[in-house]
């Protein structure tokens, strides 16, 4: 039976609460897959001394796993409140600014859920301080273990720094891993979580060989097509249970490239696609309907970036044809792919062989800054500087008709 208007108004509403494309996930009921991922990080926080680190490529969810950490911790019928402060660090933030954003939190929730907190210090200065922090108080890894130890008490507090590869200074990443030995040795009953991009593990790990034992270092990777596949079936769910046809998942599986974003952006606009011919379930032709707005929807710094690297006088120019190979080429571990990996899909676009010198002047391009960057080399190796950058140029090449299959 076909659908009624009022149904259809209502459920294109509530497919943009179903599916969020434009910020991580924040309730439980919302959040797929990472079960490893999310085992590794409760065994840290239910281990007296032990600490995390979420790293992994832009866009693959760290956000959205730190965020829903309390609603998974609150299964455990721990008996002592949780507080998981959750901080995002900016290009300003340092190792002070850092803390004093998350005492500042720990005060709020405190005060929202009527929890009386023990006399802190930190948390004395915050409240006479008309700023940040009196100058004349100086903020050591020693310091926070101690008024974290206060903190702790009678509260399951779990501290959760967010963004840390914007502090990329070797100072305050020396100090912030002093603070969580300390918290260590000392078996402070406190978990501080650190999420960032790989980057971000070697560098702390490097400038503090000491810490790695007491920080464990959880990768979160792209998505399987198995997880992509439960963003999809939890989004429907909430539609009046719609259905999908197996090409029509497949297809977004393929088009996702293991990153939620696009799982949720292509979600969003599948269903809509069907909701709009009345129908309660999402087929192929629905998924590629729902294409030209998804494209539309990714940012605009996408959309720009991508003009950039693409653009040129020439109409026999290769140069969106060979990014387009590296959208579609097979990568390694954190987004990594070689000349060879292009080589394939090169030729699968353009119906015949391509070599590597071929198409090696491109690649160079793409890393320099006529052209973005929007790939950077390491070694032999490039990959995306932006990975989102990926699956939007996959996209692109679907709706324009450059490829049939991925």
């Amino acid at each position: 039976m076909a659908l009624s208007k009022e149904d259809q108004t209502r459920l294109d509403h509530a497919a943009s609460i179903a599916f969020t494309p434009a910020a991580p996930i924040n309730a439980r009921n919302l959040f797929a897959g990472r079960k490893e991922q999310v085992r590794q990080v409760i065994d840290a926080i239910n281990q007296v001394g032990q600490h995390a680190i979420v790293f992994g490529e832009r866009g693959v969810g760290k956000t959205s796993l730190s965020n829903v950490l309390k609603y998974l911790l609150e299964d455990q019928r721990i008996s002592y409140p949780i507080f998981a402060p959750h901080i995002i660090c900016d290009g300003t933030d340092n190792f002070h600014t850092a803390w004093i954003k998350a005492f500042k939190t720990i005060r709020e929730m405190g005060e929202d859920r009527k929890i009386k907190l023990p006399r802190i210090p930190i948390l004395e200065a915050i409240e006479q301080a008309s700023e940040l922090f009196p100058p004349e108080i100086e903020l050591t890894p020693d310091t926070i273990r101690r008024n974290l130890s206060l903190v702790g008490e009678n509260i399951f507090l779990i501290v959760i720094i967010d963004e840390f590869d914007r502090i990329n200074d070797p100072d305050n990443q020396r100090l912030f891993a002093d603070t969580i030995k300390a918290l260590s040795d000392r078996a402070v009953y406190v978990t501080v979580i650190l999420v960032g991009v790989a980057d971000s593990v070697d560098q702390l790990i490097k400038e503090h060989q000491s810490v790695e034992r007491a920080l464990m270092q959880v990768q979160l990777p792209r998505m399987s097509e198995d997880e992509i596949h439960e963003i999809i079936y939890k989004g429907l769910e909430r539609l009046d249970e719609m259905k999908i046809d197996r090409a029509a998942l497949a297809q977004i599986s393929l088009l996702a490239k293991g990153l939620p974003v696009y799982a949720h952006l292509l979600g969003l606009h599948s269903a809509r696609e069907a909701i709009d011919r009345g129908d309660l379930k999402v087929e192929l032709a629905d998924v590629m309907g729902g294409l030209e707005n998804a494209l539309k929807q990714a940012q605009q710094s996408t959309r720009s970036a991508y003009h950039k690297a693409t653009m040129s006088q020439r109409s026999d120019s290769l140069h969106r044809e060979v990014l387009l190979a590296c959208a579609m080429a097979k990568t390694h571990e954190l987004g990594y792919f070689s000349a060879t990996d292009v080589r394939g899909p090169l030729s699968q676009i353009k119906g015949k062989p391509y070599d590597t010198p071929n198409f090696a002047k491109h690649l160079a391009h793409f890393c320099e800054e006529d052209r973005g960057p929007i790939l950077e080399k390491v070694r032999f190796k490039y990959r995306f500087i932006n990975p989102l950058m990926q699956p939007y140029i996959v996209m692109d090449g679907f709706a324009k008709g450059l490829i049939k299959t991925v």
